[in-house]
């Protein structure tokens, strides 16, 4: 359907955003329909699913399937794309080709989440990249085709790790490719061989999360996007890395991720301090945000690390939390762009009078940011707490000195939250400019803003909705794969 926009009129720019925006919607209530009519929440199994044979030669197979790990970044992915699709209004330069690689964009986010066959996996991974590519060098800022070049450096060649792990798994112990999710998950590995494989998974969705020191991407990519791009990669491209960590990671490799998962903790750990540090000298507002996506994708490394049912679902929350917040972060950042025309924060203030309505969503998602209790941030950091202290498998002390260095970590978010918002919006500089360069939020912002702010305060007032699809899921993998792995 997405291809059906090149036959739409050349001059058509609002009939083919509301083509765009009509495909999302159909799809998101497809989906959503799908899942509250026939997904069984207390089944850990698979569900939906479709197992077709793909290429008869080589018996490739198009496998799909849901369970209560992938729904919800499924279902975060059809709301998010369709955000971002309404927000992309000022772009009319080549608007056909952008909102097709916009929904090229969301088939390849859903297919990840969605594929039970590790080479169908691979190939949505790197279906994904080619749309976020041409957004990037096409309607970037001015350093566009280095930030452009530089994005795809870091993700296709980690890719190389990631197929080099699907083909090995694929080949081991058997005459034929057998690249059955459900197959490779029961299959056992000599320790040094899938020690090996977790390395070089882990590799891969390293660079997708990102963990330290392989983030260097993400600021640049984010600074340059245009911010509808923006609300893609902060609310769903980092959420695939951290959804391979859980997918394959933790269910192929239990062994090795539980030999590794202290190391994991300790990067989360840096990753939450170093982010949060760095992030209040960035001068450009995009770079700050991005940043600051940094520092809270250390709770789901953590979590993930923990080993524990409570750590393990705080990271899942962190994913739909962080998805919702992130986007609408970089949305209204864009927004103020298109109004001021001003990228760095020294060279803004005074905004708050100019434009009151952006200040108060601005400050009020800054705050879900810094996890105000009563939204959906504070609840997931809260459980990624509890998981590591519940774990069983650190030391009390270890347990101690990581709550300690995290808690840190949070005193240093509000510091680049509250001095973002008081370099933007206080101060006399934009006092003396022309009011007729402004103008406020209009009922499109506005619509975006609290789509994305209501489900941040639901989930923050009732966590239970989105532990329900998981929990019954992060047992069966916590029973299955590391009853015998604890010391």
């Amino acid at each position: 359907m997405g291809s059906l926009i090149f036959f739409l009129p050349h001059r058509g720019n609002k009939v083919i955003r509301w083509y765009t925006i009509c495909i999302c919607i159909i799809e998101l209530l497809l989906t959503t329909y799908t899942f509250g009519y026939h997904f069984q929440l207390d089944d850990p199994l698979i569900q939906l699913t479709e197992n077709y044979k793909w290429i008869h030669f080589f018996s490739f197979y198009w496998r799909l399937g849901i369970d209560g790990i992938s729904i919800g970044p499924i279902l975060l992915t059809g709301f998010i794309t369709t955000l971002a699709t309404l927000a992309a209004r000022p772009v009319t330069r080549d608007s056909r080709l952008f909102h097709f690689l916009m929904l090229a964009m969301y088939s390849g986010q859903i297919g990840p989440f969605s594929s039970q066959d590790l080479l169908l996996f691979f190939i949505m991974w790197e279906l994904e990249l080619i749309p976020v590519y041409l957004l990037l060098s096409m309607w970037g800022g001015k350093k566009r085709l280095y930030s452009a070049t530089k994005f795809i450096l870091y993700t296709a060649g980690s890719s190389v790790f990631l197929l080099i792990g699907v083909l090995g798994i694929g080949l081991y112990g058997s005459n034929e490719p057998t690249f059955n999710f459900e197959t490779s998950a029961n299959q056992s590995y000599p320790v040094a061989l899938e020690i090996l494989f977790y390395i070089g998974f882990f590799i891969a969705f390293a660079v997708k999360s990102p963990i330290i020191p392989l983030h260097t991407w993400l600021p640049d990519t984010h600074g340059e996007a245009h911010y509808s791009t923006c609300m893609l990669l902060a609310g769903i491209l980092l959420k695939m890395g951290a959804y391979g960590l859980v997918r394959i990671n933790m269910e192929l490799f239990p062994h090795a991720h539980s030999i590794f998962s202290p190391w994991l903790i300790i990067v989360g750990t840096i990753q939450i301090i170093y982010a949060a540090s760095t992030s209040p000298g960035q001068r450009n507002l995009k770079k700050r945000i991005a940043y600051s996506s940094v520092s809270h994708m250390g709770f789901i490394i953590i979590g993930i690390g923990s080993i524990s049912d409570t750590g393990l679902n705080g990271a899942i929350l962190q994913i739909i939390s962080h998805g919702f917040i992130g986007a609408a972060l970089f949305f209204l950042a864009g927004t103020s762009y298109d109004r001021i025309r001003l990228v760095y924060l020294d060279e803004m203030g005074g905004m708050a009078i100019a434009i009151p309505k952006i200040f108060t969503t601005f400050s009020i998602l800054s705050m879900a940011s810094l996890a105000l209790p009563g939204m959906s941030g504070f609840v997931a950091e809260l459980i990624v707490f509890f998981g590591i202290l519940t774990s069983q498998k650190f030391l009390l002390m270890t347990k101690i000195v990581i709550t300690f260095v995290m808690a840190i970590g949070m005193i240093l978010t509000p510091i680049y939250s509250l001095s973002m918002l008081r370099q933007m919006f206080y101060g006399y500089k934009l006092f003396n400019a022309p009011n007729s360069y402004f103008f406020d939020s209009g009922p499109r912002e506005l619509f975006v803003s609290i789509s994305i702010l209501l489900p941040v305060i639901a989930i923050g007032i009732y966590p239970d909705f989105v532990f329900s699809l998981s929990v019954e899921k992060v047992e069966a993998i916590l029973s299955n794969f590391f009853s015998d792995s604890f010391p």
